[in-house]
């Protein structure tokens, strides 16, 4: 078996363990070839084609997906064709390569276990149109239409646009932190969009908020006020599910982290994974790759701990050092702890 190969399938097992289907997306953002902050942007309409927000060239991209069908028909997963349509005001088919045929992508494979009534929601969920993005600005920007800016935009096949030249400038700002208050207003929304802000920190997007009529806002709060002690309650009860799920994750990748790294010390394996799986840290530990036990992920883990724990970074740091050539001087020490940790 190749390294390709192998490394495809293993990421294509980890994603249809975890949800029952798995696509050429899921197994790129596994081997390290994209960031979920780049395929926002290519969701969104920002990026002409997947092509040129990842690490790969069509050529590879298009070798792996091959692997990811050849071993899904192996093991007898039913194959389903999504709809990749942008986020942008268009809603545009998304292209996945540069040049040439690039339907073998847009291919999801579920799982065989499936129920047929269980398969038809997932295909319907894959195909229904994605919710409007419109984007906080980080940077001096130009409409399309009427050549004027603002806080806010929306990509389209001319360009991007401002909240007016896309029609959207009647809509009411509400801030995100109410789910509830949120679900109910965009459902009673004839139009809305999801708001969002690029946070370079952590490479990815984050929800501000969403966009939505003032009628409907006004119904929402209404029926919000209905039932807030109900809410409340299930609040609670989900509280302690999500803390019981957060406890069996992070014993699951110590106990991947052990596998990894054979010598790696018991109580500093879990001091790993409490750290990097920490809820709303926006750390590796909760990204899609870390959360599907990605080798590759744990490893970045494993490596951050060293680094801040072993090795005096943190120290070159703060006498002024630059971070690439502080992680220069230290990659030594780093590489030496790897090697005794793997035996």
């Amino acid at each position: 078996m190749s390294k390709l190969r192998r490394r495809v399938v293993e990421a294509a097992e980890a994603a249809l363990a975890q949800r029952k289907y798995v696509s050429a997306v899921d197994v790129f953002a596994v081997l390290g070839w994209v960031r979920s902050g780049q395929v926002d942007r290519w969701r969104q309409g920002q990026a002409p084609s997947l092509e040129q927000v990842t690490a790969v060239d069509g050529r590879r991209m298009l070798e792996a997906a091959d692997l990811l069908g050849e071993w899904a028909r192996e093991h007898g997963l039913n194959a389903s064709t999504a709809a990749y349509l942008s986020s942008g005001r268009d809603r545009e088919a998304l292209r996945f390569v540069d040049d040439g045929d690039d339907t073998v992508f847009r291919v999801h494979w579920l799982s065989a276990e499936l129920s047929p009534a269980r398969r038809e929601q997932v295909v319907q969920r894959q195909n229904r149109a994605p919710d409007l993005t419109v984007v906080e600005a980080a940077e001096p920007w130009t409409c399309a239409e009427c050549a004027e800016s603002g806080s806010y935009l929306i990509t389209s096949a001319a360009g991007p646009l401002c909240l007016t030249c896309s029609d959207l400038d009647h809509l009411e700002f509400l801030p995100a932190g109410n789910a509830a208050l949120s679900r109910r207003a965009k459902k009673e929304s004839t139009l809305a969009a999801v708001v969002v802000r690029f946070n370079r920190r952590r490479k990815r997007y984050e929800r501000l908020g969403i966009l939505v009529e003032e009628a409907a806002l006004t119904r929402a709060e209404q029926q919000c006020l209905a039932d807030e002690e109900a809410r409340s309650r299930r609040r609670d009860r989900d509280r302690v599910r999500r803390a019981a799920e957060d406890v069996e994750y992070r014993a699951r990748m110590s106990d991947e982290i052990r596998r990894l790294f054979p010598r790696c010390p018991a109580d500093r394996a879990t001091e790993i994974a409490e750290h990097a799986a920490a809820r709303g840290s926006g750390r590796v530990g909760r990204t899609a790759a870390a959360k599907l036990l990605s080798a590759e992920a744990l490893t970045l883990a494993v490596i951050a701990s060293i680094r801040h724990r072993d090795t005096d970074y943190d120290h070159l740091l703060m006498t002024g050092i630059s971070r690439s050539e502080a992680r220069a001087r230290i990659r030594p020490t780093v590489d030496r702890v790897l090697e005794s940790w793997r035996g």
